[in-house]
């Protein structure tokens, strides 16, 4: 059964929603979709109320590490932490409260070359049982191209059922954002979606486009009820219109 998964995006200390494909390192700062006048708690433990788990935060650039506590911290053991970790931190963040730590970039080189023996220092480090392995992506002309430092550079490493088999015994779960829709409201990738379902090996969670409930519905039908799901600006909660937070909470307890 595909369950929501709540978001905290953290950018410059605050919480925001920006559309994805708009980070860059230099020039005009990103789009924001909606830009919160809450702190990081209030929303952790929110989530944490309505027993949203599995959910994560994530930190787009400097300057989130003190945000990023602060959430931790409303629910020890209650959220994933990703953006900047590497082997060196990941064990300091655990610490901090997270239940994971995502990591993406740290497995490339400055090229986009894909470094096994880093992943294998992370497992060292801290156990696949605590690592989540972010593989985010853009669509290519070989299907979907892992992308990095904030989907900014695309990888060697493309996105297919190979690549998930061959990284599975490394890590808990995947996490998954479609970077070419991230942040635009207008639909699923409903084909990346199906592609993740027909793997079943460890938990996946996509993020990327939901607009209303029915790409909520989409996502579990695509993704044969396999695939987990966040939903970011679209949701009331982050000043969207298309989805009501307490559907998201209503939906999770469809069976309980």
């Amino acid at each position: 059964m595909t369950r929501f998964r709540p978001c905290i995006d953290l950018h410059q200390g605050k919480v925001k929603q920006i559309v994805g494909g708009s980070l860059r390192d230099e020039g005009a700062g990103p789009v924001e979709n909606f830009v919160s006048d809450k702190p990081p708690a209030w929303f952790a433990e929110t989530f944490r109320r309505d027993a949203l788990t599995g959910g994560h935060v994530i930190k787009l650039g400097p300057g989130n590490d003190a945000a990023a506590r602060e959430a931790l911290a409303a629910w020890p053991g209650g959220l994933q932490i990703g953006g900047g970790i590497t082997a060196e931190n990941a064990r300091e963040w655990l610490d901090a409260g997270a239940s994971h730590v995502i990591v993406t970039s740290a497995l490339f080189d400055a090229t986009g070359k894909f470094q096994p023996q880093v992943l294998a220092a992370l497992v060292k480090t801290i156990g696949a049982d605590k690592l989540v392995i972010d593989l985010s992506c853009r669509r290519t002309s070989s299907g979907w191209t892992v992308a990095m430092n904030r989907w900014q550079t695309l990888t060697d490493l493309d996105l297919t059922h190979a690549t998930l088999d061959r990284l599975a015994p490394f890590c808990a779960e995947f996490l998954i954002h479609a970077a070419d829709v991230e942040g635009l409201c207008r639909g699923i990738d409903a084909d990346l979606v199906s592609l993740l379902g027909n793997r079943r090996e460890i938990p996946v969670t996509y993020a990327g486009g939901a607009a209303t409930m029915d790409d909520v519905r989409l996502v579990e039908s695509a993704g044969q009820g396999r695939v987990d799901v966040t939903v970011g600006s679209a949701l009331d909660l982050f000043g969207g219109k298309g989805v009501r937070y307490d559907e998201l909470v209503a939906w999770n307890r469809r069976d309980s």
